[in-house]
């Protein structure tokens, strides 16, 4: 099997000034339109007429977050650690929990960290759409009425499309996000102008001075600081399609300059006297510019938000490999690009979660309470894994481990304390919401390995089997017979109840038990481990890494080429089918548990279509299993 890449742009970009401009596209969506609602919200929480001390404190926070949260921790520490190139939370704890060790609680914390980016892939492309398309209500005030309709209609043909694939789209995103950035750049050069003194916030003491002067309303303030990283997460999660590189080129080169100007060039028009009743972002356009600024805007965010959506694609389809989730139906939308990918499942899940949200908080600013405390509550969570990270894979002692990530914990629980006081404001939502989806998670696990323990109980050793065969003189019909089973020893049940009811076996038999490894991606020449049991008798493992596409015909292609003699052209791949019953010895799973999971399998995606087996040539043999 071909190892391809998860890179839609790896084929097209083969400079590193390509794949920095594809990566401005795919990775700095989230974070680079966080301008458009992060100062407007912090000076919302700084009171009704701050001072300009408060406002140059609050600019300070900004900055260094970047700095320490983006630059440090995410640019210089997390995408130095990698699993096989792939990084993110997922493939983290899969390096840590998985790969490494069997840690089940590091697991667990891997795994709930990437639920909670489900949370925040429904409210990004909420917030985001908002707060672009109200700039209308500075641009022209008689469309006010129309801002939350237009936002709607947006994000509903945003997720109507999904389904026709991104490849074209996606080839323009680099282009588009880099016009953004030189605009939102220019125009902070020009916001300062008006202000240079608002350059004295990159002086770190302006916002520790205003944190320990300011009590609660600075702790409240954290909450609205951290939107403005909301986004850097994605850029540890994304290194697996560009490299670590590209990435950090964009960001120091393009990204960091242009946040960094337009942040303070917000702040400097406040200090000169502009209303922040309204949105900031746009007072900093000239008059005869704003329309097409909020329309790049809008362009902007909708990248942002095609991305988050994809990663949502891909994280499923990784955490499907892994075992942690239901077989979901996934559509290729682009042959050549492994990431263009579409899972209907979870579009149409996270459009009606988006477009609720955006219908029941109305306006950018009542979102902006509900957004941050899934993303922060992930972070923490990096954090944790970065310190076994540094000393497990850097081979750092214990203390130099953590004071690094013991300042970088602190400055996470510093957030997620701020932002968790937003809860009962809307922050439950993303929180429910990854409830749900690690709820999911975890009763599939539960189930699954319930039915392979169940299985493994009534497994029968070939040579017994094959004494069996000769004793009642079982005949061997031309052919060859594919038995798909999730064991990885003796006969599996599926092949033994062929042969019972069906009373012969094909002259060729080849059993296969698919492994996902906790790495991205296996090696061509590692993929298959093929032990010859009896003439024309093979048992083989294929191991795929979390970010491969299962191809069972495939693989007997490459099991031919190694030496076994299958005849592909008269192939029948044979499956179980499990019906899910109690156990009969009462130490099964409870009720609830058991009915749920059994649920989940009738409604997965039949496992034919997940190995991508043809339709005409399986048979399904069903079985009870109790658990």
């Amino acid at each position: 099997m071909q190892q391809t890449p998860l890179a839609d742009t790896r084929p097209l970009a083969r400079t590193g000034t390509l794949l920095g401009l594809a990566a401005l596209g795919i990775v700095f969506g989230d974070i680079g339109t966080s301008p458009l609602y992060t100062l407007k919200t912090v000076l919302d929480l700084t009171g009704a007429h701050p001072e300009p001390a408060a406002i140059l404190g609050a600019l300070s926070l900004i900055l260094w977050t970047l700095i320490i949260v983006t630059s440090v921790k995410y640019v210089a520490i997390a995408m130095s650690i990698d699993n096989d190139g792939e990084g993110g939370i997922l493939a983290l704890m899969s390096l840590l929990g998985l790969k490494r060790h069997r840690r089940p609680v590091i697991v667990a914390f891997g795994l709930f960290g990437a639920a909670l980016i489900y949370g925040d892939g429904a409210i990004t492309p909420a917030i985001s759409v908002l707060s672009a398309i109200e700039g209308l209500n500075i641009a022209l005030p008689g469309l006010r009425a129309y801002v939350l309709p237009a936002a709607v209609v947006i994000l509903v043909a945003l997720f109507l499309v999904q389904p026709l694939g991104t490849s074209r789209i996606g080839r323009a995103f680099g282009p588009v996000m880099l016009l953004w950035f030189v605009a939102i750049g220019l125009l902070g050069v020009w916001g300062i102008a008006q202000h240079p003194a608002v350059l004295l916030a990159l002086n770190p003491l302006y916002g520790l001075r205003y944190l320990a002067t300011h009590g609660y309303a600075s702790f409240l303030v954290l909450g609205g600081v951290f939107l403005c990283v909301t986004g850097a997460e994605a850029l540890y999660a994304d290194m697996g399609h560009f490299g670590p590189r590209p990435i950090r080129t964009a960001w120091y080169l393009v990204v960091f300059p242009s946040l960094l100007l337009n942040y303070a060039g917000q702040t400097a028009i406040v200090l000169a006297g502009a209303p922040t009743g309204d949105n900031i972002f746009f007072r900093l356009c000239p008059p005869a510019l704003l329309l097409p600024l909020v329309l790049l805007a809008t362009l902007a965010t909708i990248i942002a938000s095609q991305s988050i959506i994809t990663g949502a694609f891909s994280m499923t389809r990784q955490a499907i490999q892994l075992g942690w989730l239901p077989r979901l139906r996934i559509k290729q939308t682009s042959e050549t690009g492994y990431g263009q990918i579409y899972v209907g499942t979870v579009n149409w899940m996270l459009m009606l979660v988006t477009v609720g949200l955006t219908l029941g908080f109305g306006k950018s600013d009542n979102l902006a309470a509900a957004y941050g405390i899934a993303v922060s509550l992930t972070m923490l969570m990096t954090s944790v894994l970065l310190f076994m990270a540094m000393r497990e894979i850097w081979g750092w002692n214990v203390w130099a481990s953590a004071a690094l990530a013991g300042a970088l914990l602190c400055v996470d629980v510093a957030f997620f304390s701020a932002n968790v006081v937003k809860v009962a404001e809307g922050g439950y939502v993303p929180l429910l919401l990854a409830a749900f989806i690690y709820s999911i998670m975890w009763i599939w696990h539960r189930g699954t390995a319930a039915v392979a323990a169940a299985v493994s109980q009534r497994l029968t050793p070939v040579p017994e089997f094959l004494a069996e065969l000769e004793a009642h003189h079982i005949p061997r019909v031309p052919g060859t017979a594919v038995f798909i089973t999730r064991t990885t020893q003796d006969i599996p049940p599926v092949m033994r109840w062929h042969v019972q009811m069906n009373r012969a076996l094909h002259a060729t038999v080849f059993v296969l038990t698919i492994s996902p490894q906790s790495v991205p991606w296996v090696r061509d020449d590692a993929h298959l481990s093929i032990t010859p049991l009896a003439p024309g008798f093979w048992r083989a493992t294929a191991r795929l890494g979390f970010m491969e596409r299962p191809d069972v015909p495939r693989l007997l292609q490459q099991a031919r080429s190694l030496g076994c003699r299958l005849e592909l052209e008269d192939v029948t791949y044979y499956v179980g089918h499990e019906s899910i019953v109690a156990a009969q010895d009462r130490r099964g799973l409870p009720a609830w548990l058991r009915e749920l999971y059994a649920v989940m399998s009738r409604n997965a995606l039949h496992v034919g279509d997940f190995l991508r087996l043809p339709c005409e040539q399986v048979v399904e043999i069903g079985r009870q299993v109790g658990i």
